[in-house]
């Protein structure tokens, strides 16, 4: 029984404007926007957001456009906006070791807070310290400390004066130095003659003499240095003294200023003793002024100690922290340390270290992009050593490959509780799951995007809620119902499914802009379905170059395609062609000879390496069914090839093993197929028709093809009934279909192809085993018991008959009976019988 063409209305979904319940977008843009078809998607979202157990980052998976990364967002914020501001992070400069700076975590807005304290504590020891060291009260008692020592040292020193007078040496200071000399009895310094001509006795005095001397005055500097350190101390301790109630009134007014409760308060505590401490020991410092050379330049240096390094400042927020690292370099991630050069050494302090975006999410959450995260191994590497411990230590990888010396700086490392959103495609997840099965413990939410979801009034409404508030973010001109209507079918257009709608929005937003823009070229405040027609037809003219290119080939007889009469062992099949920004389909002749061995089908293009594996999987399937049909009485004697012509870049799918089934068994039975009518289908081993994707480009392609030619009412296309809801073809094909002149057939089951295709029946196995003699695939049968007979013959030789064609083979036409007489109408050609 002949299949029947399609009818008009089961080509393509028409959705009535007035079913969308209003008159243009204006009347939706203040209605929120809802996470369109992605139910699922958002339930695992909330799940994971509201996680705050570690290791719950959540894994976004999802095509690019369909709003994985803008709805997560808008989901980010909502949860972070419950949530308590996280704290300010400081570094801090290490008294002990200044190499490895210390980190302090404060109270959100207590960072700048600390810094604004401490600036003005430093300030204020800058004035009042000078003034309290000159005060009246510390000048007399460090006047009297300073005597007291002269008057000890005065006293010691009279004594060795008396010893080395009564020793006949005069002693006196020199630039901080001992000189003594020798004096005669009228007590003057004896000159080096008069030293030399002194008796030898006399000589041999002097000498014991200046050797007790030198002894005594080793004893007074021994007995004078511990009054000086002795003064010094006391002068310090005075110092400190006077000092001491300036600082702990700093101190205390730091400690006041800072409002909210410290986690970290003794480590502050113990960081501000140190300030002070440091600030006793360079006391000479604050007290010179610019008395000294280089002294206030020092005094900087000491100064720049107290400074707070706010590198994370949350004063501003109002909940946790939402971050989207676009460019997730590693410093921009992970942060860094700048470097300078003085004197060809890079230097740097705790003042040079930056956050990156890990540190300024903390307390929040953090979103990346795993294509981006991937491009760089140094960042990815750390970012899998920082999930491991859940600890962040600035460094700067840069300054171990640098030219010239660098003095290293170790921050301390610090803990960063940070919700990661890391959003990929799934091909991406899936190979990350494989080669780092690991991070599967750290990313426990998969957040899994639709690309398509089930139409209904409902969603119809939530994407027109979209189209209106794209147009209220763009300042676009509104869109009537009926313009909605035809973005909306186009969306089902691209789900390729009369009731799925794509969740691709980043294509609806697109068009919704182009047809905007056509909108307003025309003048106009309002966009209508016409206008949307414009837009696609435009951008089709954009983009199809290309196409346009092939069908000129096709049309000047460049790629050979047969639109008119029928041909044995030759088909047109249907492919899609996928430049990524633009889809089309385009015919291919398939044709097949056949003849007898015992090697079975022989795919042209997987012997040269031109087809991928699904396509010879589609090959083997066929085989195998070709193998149901007929060996069932006898193993297979057949040798058959099967060539997609004039295809040199390669073919992949199994959508063609539908027209590779049916050129074969033209080829085996004889009988020709009609070259007006296209055909696209997988088959499996049961001979049912499998639907296969890209249907609505492949049959305008073919459509275009035979439109150029001139339609006759004779072209078509036959395609899987199971693909029948994928039809959304366009407007002028439906009306060309409606007037009769183009036609579309689906079938269930390849039987009913090839009835299509030849105009006879397909026949069914009676129950000796044997397919109908006037059936196609009793021709076919016919056919491959002669080549089951030639087989036979060449192994085991006799003698030819008379009316024998040629020695070993049969007669050239297997449907003729062995006296020459033909028994049917189509025979097969010379050339795809048996080869001798």
């Amino acid at each position: 029984m002949p299949i029947a063409a399609l009818l008009p209305a089961d080509l393509r979904l028409t959705i009535d404007p007035a079913s969308l319940g209003f008159a243009d977008t204006s009347e939706l843009q203040q209605e929120p926007l809802p996470w369109i078809g992605q139910e699922r998607a958002q339930a695992a979202a909330r799940f994971g957001l509201g996680m705050d157990q570690p290791n719950y980052n959540l894994f976004v998976l999802g095509e690019v456009g369909s709003g994985r990364s803008s709805l997560l967002k808008q989901a980010m914020r909502e949860v972070a906006a419950s949530k308590r501001v996280p704290p300010d992070l400081c570094y801090l400069h290490n008294f002990d070791s200044p190499e490895q700076p210390l980190a302090l975590r404060l109270p959100a807005g207590e960072g700048r807070l600390l810094r604004q304290l401490l600036a003005h504590a430093v300030k204020t020891l800058q004035a009042e310290i000078p003034q309290r060291l000159e005060g009246q009260d510390y000048k007399a008692e460090s006047e009297r400390i300073e005597q007291a020592w002269k008057d000890d040292v005065a006293g010691h020193y009279a004594k060795l004066t008396a010893f080395a007078e009564a020793r006949s040496f005069s002693l006196h200071r020199d630039a901080g130095r001992m000189v003594f000399t020798l004096t005669g009895k009228k007590v003057q310094a004896l000159t080096e003659d008069e030293v030399l001509a002194l008796p030898k006795a006399r000589r041999t005095e002097v000498e014991q003499a200046e050797q007790e001397l030198r002894a005594e005055i080793t004893r007074y500097i021994e007995k004078t240095q511990p009054l000086e350190r002795a003064m010094n101390e006391a002068l310090a301790a005075l110092r400190r003294q006077v000092v001491k109630p300036l600082q702990e009134r700093e101190k205390q007014v730091i400690r006041a200023g800072l409002k909210k409760q410290i986690k970290d308060a003794a480590k502050l505590n113990a960081w501000l003793d140190a300030i002070g401490q440091d600030v006793f020991d360079n006391l000479d410092l604050f007290h010179g002024g610019d008395e000294v050379d280089g002294q206030q330049e020092a005094l900087q240096s000491v100064l720049a100690r107290y400074r707070v390094n706010l590198v994370v400042d949350n004063s501003s927020l109002t909940g946790a922290p939402v971050i989207v690292e676009d460019n997730p370099l590693f410093r921009a991630l992970f942060g860094s340390i700048e470097y300078q050069s003085e004197n060809d050494v890079l230097v740097t302090d705790f003042s040079r270290i930056r956050a990156g975006s890990l540190l300024q999410a903390h307390g929040g959450f953090l979103m990346l992009h795993l294509r981006d995260v991937l491009a760089d191994p140094l960042v990815w590497e750390k970012l899998r050593r920082f999930l491991r411990s859940g600890r962040l230590q600035v460094e700067e990888p840069g300054v171990a490959f640098s030219p010239i010396a660098a003095v290293s700086l170790v921050p301390e490392a610090v803990d960063v509780e940070v919700k990661l959103v890391l959003v990929g495609s799934r091909e991406q997840y899936y190979l990350l799951q494989e080669a780092a099965p690991e991070i599967a413990r750290y990313f426990r939410a998969k957040v899994d995007f639709a690309d398509t979801f089930v139409a209904s009034a409902e969603t119809h409404r939530a994407s027109s809620i979209f189209v209106a508030h794209a147009c209220r973010e763009h300042g676009l001109p509104h869109f009537t119902a009926a313009a909605v209507a035809r973005l909306l079918e186009e969306s089902h257009r691209e789900a390729g499914d009369q009731t799925r709608e794509s969740a691709v929005f980043a294509r609806t937003e697109a068009l919704v802009m182009e047809s905007a823009a056509i909108c307003q070229a025309r003048g106009f405040d309002r966009v209508t379905a016409a206008d949307v027609e414009a837009a696609l037809q435009a951008h089709a003219a954009r983009h199809d170059y290309p196409e346009q290119q092939l069908h000129e080939d096709i049309a000047n007889g460049d790629l050979m395609i047969a639109l008119q009469g029928e041909r044995v062992g030759q088909i047109n099949g249907l492919t899609q062609i996928d430049l990524g920004d633009y889809r089309f389909g385009l015919p291919v002749r398939l044709t097949a000879h056949t003849y007898a061995g015992e090697d079975g089908l022989l795919n042209i293009e997987r012997e040269v390496e031109l087809s991928g594996p699904i396509h010879d999987k589609g090959v083997f399937i066929l085989q195998n069914y070709l193998a149901a049909l007929f060996a069932h009485l006898a193993p297979l004697s057949l040798n058959a090839s099967i060539v997609f012509e004039q295809q040199y870049h390669g073919v992949e799918g199994d959508s063609a093993s539908c027209a590779e089934l049916y050129v074969v068994l033209s080829a085996l039975s004889g009988l020709p197929l009609k070259q007006g009518i296209a055909v696209t289908g997988a088959v499996n081993q049961h001979g049912e028709v499998l639907p296969v994707g890209g249907l609505n480009e492949k049959i305008e392609g073919w459509f275009r093809v035979c439109e150029n030619a001139g339609l006759d009412g004779s072209h078509g296309v036959l395609i899987p009934r199971r693909n029948q809801r994928h039809l959304m073809l366009t407007p002028h094909l439906v009306e060309t279909v409606a007037q009769g002149r183009f036609h579309i057939h689906a079938a269930e089951h390849v039987s009913e192809g090839i009835e299509l295709l030849t105009g006879v029946a397909a026949g069914e196995l009676n129950g000796a085993g044997h397919y109908p003699h006037d059936s196609v695939l009793g021709h076919a049968q016919e056919a491959l018991l002669a080549f089951r007979r030639a087989c036979q013959q060449q192994e085991h030789p006799r003698p030819p008959p008379p009316d024998s064609v040629r020695s070993g083979c049969p007669p050239a036409y297997p449907n003729q009976r062995r006296n020459g007489t033909r028994v049917r109408r189509h025979a097969r050609p010379l050339g795809q019988g048996c080869v001798a």
